[in-house]
């Protein structure tokens, strides 16, 4: 019988489900520390384009969590691959914050500061989006870039709530530019799924999936043939799971549920 404990592999999305701003979840370091005592291999998988594979692991030292930068995978990085890989001669025109620069620059990604010259524009987080952004983008989507979404996460988990993200600004380059996304980079897409599965080396069944929203986290996994664990600390709450057809294997309260049922097998399989 699978439960939490059977897996090599564990998949954790960071916001909302490792941590929200500068405070680790409940449950999250202990979790993570017995997880790696038993040599289960860890991914950190997340639809972040406002941070850097670095930042984040520095992000994450910072909370007490170390880790290795292989063990990141972001959506700018993906984004990185995908250019490299699939559109080798594209100029690409960035709507997004400097780090998206940064990570597509290290795989030899062409930057174009000129709209019209544009055969993508990519579209990341912008905490400085303004008219003129949105109005530089149209001009480059309607001379015919193809606009390319770093990831579809309508909002973003904060101290605070939940402030816009990445396809807030997508929905309103569609309307003004008249076409839709042609490609969505982060998760849930197959290609950002592939890249995981590559980069861990096991085979899908043997990894769980774990993140706090049905319609990224849950839905990679399953499309991907993971299993997948919804934890109840970022946007999904419960109620979500009755109202949606994306249905989780597991719903967590906090990732605290792993490592109890991890000492919970440990007792059963003693005796004691």
């Amino acid at each position: 019988m699978t439960d939490l404990t059977s897996f090599d592999a564990y998949c954790f999305d960071l916001d909302g489900t490792i941590f929200v701003g500068d405070t680790l979840l409940p449950g999250v370091q202990e979790t993570i520390a017995e997880l790696r005592s038993r040599r289960k291999k860890i991914m950190f998988l997340t639809n972040t384009s406002v941070q850097t594979r670095l930042d984040c692991q520095k992000r994450l030292e910072r909370l007490g969590l170390p880790c290795e930068l292989e063990e990141i995978m972001t959506a700018i990085y993906v984004s990185g691959m995908y250019f490299r890989e699939n559109a080798p001669d594209a100029a690409v025109y960035l709507l997004g914050e400097p780090a998206m620069e940064e990570e597509l620059r290290q795989f030899g990604v062409r930057i174009t500061e000129e709209p019209l010259a544009a055969t993508h524009v990519l579209v990341g987080m912008d905490r400085n989006f303004s008219y003129d952004k949105l109005n530089l983008g149209m001009k480059a989507i309607r001379r015919g870039a193809k606009l390319v979404a770093a990831n579809p996460d309508p909002v973003c988990p904060a101290t605070d709530g939940v402030i816009p993200d990445t396809w807030s600004l997508v929905k309103a380059l569609e309307t003004a530019g008249q076409s839709e996304a042609y490609m969505v980079i982060g998760k849930p897409s197959s290609y950002y799924a592939q890249k995981a599965l590559q980069s861990l080396g096991i085979p899908s069944e043997k990894c769980l999936m774990v993140g706090d929203r049905l319609e990224t986290d849950i839905l990679l996994g399953l499309n991907s043939g993971m299993r997948t664990a919804l934890v109840l600390t970022g946007i999904a709450s419960a109620d979500d799971i009755g109202r949606d057809t994306i249905t989780p294997d597991f719903v967590i309260a906090t990732l605290g549920e792993i490592y109890r049922e991890l000492w919970e097998r440990d007792r059963a399989v003693s005796g004691k």
